[in-house]
């Protein structure tokens, strides 16, 4: 890995959840590893193909993936989009060695830091090296954390009515002064919805022509709060 790479994936890596309580030695001995590697993606390249056994957890330097699913009869389900510098995917499937049940493409040129399973699992030797500890300790917390994702997103898709599913998923980023900044698309939020993008859409704007909210771009402001909070 050559010196200023190394330099950008320490700075990004430093950022992440996977590397919290790590210092500057720390993340040197984990870059420096023959277990981690960085790895550049052309435009449209499959990361890896839904069967396939995982190899590595992926940390995002640069660019953009969508998470993607195809059905028995060709259609291709989003999933999820990856495109902040230090988003991690496919640790579950890695730490597990289940074959992944979906595919990841790159929609952009990519960067990838790619961390073998050899490095954080319990099977690393009689003396992990510190980084490697690290790496455990904090990946507990990110399996914690999805766990309880995966519990707030059972309890949106239990809501009867989409109006209900929208509001509850918004809610908790209201702020004091009923602003939402969305920090996904639309489509991705469709996705965690489980619903088409225009049934979404028409959603979000029948509640504008009631005067509930008002969107612009990525932006969303609660006009009306007792309307709003009535659908929770």
């Amino acid at each position: 890995m050559a010196t200023s790479d190394k330099e950008n994936a320490a700075q990004i890596l430093a950022k992440t959840s996977l590397a919290q309580g790590m210092n500057e030695k720390d993340l040197e001995e984990l870059l420096a590893s023959s277990e981690v590697a960085l790895r550049s993606y052309p435009k449209g390249t499959i990361i890896f193909h839904d069967g396939d056994m995982p190899h590595s957890l992926y940390i995002l330097l640069e660019g953009e993936v969508h998470i993607l699913k195809d059905t028995y009869s060709g259609r291709q389900i989003f999933i999820s989009e990856i495109n902040h510098p230090g988003d991690m995917f496919g640790e579950v499937y890695e730490v597990l060695r289940r074959p992944y049940d979906m595919y990841v493409r790159a929609v952009t040129k990519v960067k990838l830091l790619e961390v073998s399973s050899h490095l954080f699992t319990l099977d690393v030797g009689d003396k992990p090296r510190r980084s490697a500890l690290i790496v455990q300790r904090n990946l507990m917390k990110i399996f914690a954390g999805k766990a309880y994702g995966m519990h707030m997103k059972l309890k949106i898709l239990a809501s009867g009515t989409l109006r209900e599913k929208i509001v509850r998923y918004l809610f908790p980023h209201v702020d004091e002064h009923g602003h939402v900044t969305l920090s996904v698309s639309r489509e991705f939020i469709a996705a965690y919805l489980a619903v088409s993008r225009p049934s979404l859409s028409r959603e979000i704007s029948a509640m504008q022509r009631e005067g509930i909210i008002e969107t612009t771009g990525r932006s969303i402001r609660v006009l009306d709060m007792d309307l709003f909070e009535s659908y929770l």
